[in-house]
């Protein structure tokens, strides 16, 4: 698409042919046909008026840790919010309003060093707030809807809606937003105020060195693979189906946790979605379970029946918002 008087208005939050991969934990991926990086809402807003008036399919993306794009992109505009920052505390309320943006391990360490309880099992996250809401991102038994009071949001016409954690309609690792087209721009949560900074600190430090010793961080991923089929654990069936260190291409299932898939280097998003489905296909063989993937699918994938080296899922939703 020729760059036009108003694209070229919008620059330099605007970006044609970008590759993504380096936008991804993964290192994989194509490239986006736009990309917006905005820093303040009405750049946001007027990119994304932009956008809709050209009909262009639209993606969010935050830190990129919990999608795999295609070897082939992403048609359309790509917003990336990961620039997109901003907290206020409300002191007498004990709540945080936070942009979609902000990392959850920013966040995280915002309030514990304020001495509120309650966010301490997103630290090790590495998402976003915006993310986090969608997918109800959660660890250590905790979860955003736990927490979370409100979310603004934008739909399909442009307007400004609030929710609440009963219009999500949250579930494990879910809510209604996901393929909802609706997209995530602040989000308040009711925090513990009032203990003691230094005992919220050492237990968030905790719950981190916690997460390091028992999952890989020396290659890219996306951490957790697939939902935990409750009360089964996904990195236990993966690692009694005999995969540990099971690998195509440079994609790996880890040998520490079976439930992450490793970049090994050079690997590609065929790789590793083959590899998703091979890990599927031998759970479903050996115990009649569907492991179903956390990680959204962006781009053109192959559509793979099952057994062949590939997941049986096809493209997404062109309007998503991701981690």
């Amino acid at each position: 698409m020729p760059l036009t008087s108003v694209a070229s208005a919008l620059m330099p939050c605007l970006s044609s042919q970008v590759p993504l991969q380096k936008l991804t934990t993964w290192r994989v991926g194509g490239a986006a046909d736009w990309l917006a990086t905005p820093r303040r809402r009405e750049d946001f807003d007027r990119v994304l008026a932009w956008a809709r008036a050209e009909g262009l399919d639209i993606t969010i993306l935050g830190a990129g840790s919990n999608v795999l794009i295609s070897d082939r992109g992403i048609p359309g505009l790509v917003i990336c919010t990961r620039h997109w920052r901003q907290s206020q505390f409300d002191l007498a309320a004990g709540r945080v309003r936070v942009a979609a943006g902000e990392p959850l391990p920013t966040l995280a360490w915002k309030v514990a060093k304020r001495g509120w309880r309650g966010l301490e099992w997103a630290v090790g996250i590495p998402g976003t707030v915006g993310g986090a809401v969608v997918m109800n991102a959660g660890a250590h038994g905790g979860c955003t809807a736990d927490r979370l009071v409100s979310t603004t949001v934008l739909d399909h016409h442009q307007q400004v809606r609030e929710l609440g954690p009963t219009d999500l309609a949250f579930a494990y690792r879910t809510s209604c937003l996901q393929g909802s087209g609706k997209l995530v721009l602040e989000a308040t949560f009711q925090l513990e105020p009032g203990h003691d900074p230094a005992v919220v600190m050492a237990d968030t430090l905790a719950g981190l060195n916690q997460r390091r010793a028992t999952q890989p961080y020396d290659y890219p991923s996306c951490g957790s693979v697939f939902r935990n089929p409750l009360p089964h654990s996904a990195g236990w069936l993966i690692e009694q189906a005999g995969l540990k260190g099971y690998r195509l291409g440079n994609a790996q299932v880890a040998e520490r946790h079976a439930n992450f898939i490793l970049n090994l280097g050079g690997a590609t998003a065929t790789d590793i979605h083959r590899l998703i489905h091979q890990v599927q296909a031998e759970v479903q063989q050996r115990w009649s379970l569907h492991l179903q993937p956390e990680v959204q699918f962006v781009g053109d994938f192959p559509q793979l029946e099952l057994g062949q080296e590939g997941d049986r899922l096809g493209p997404t939703s062109t309007t998503i918002d991701l981690s």
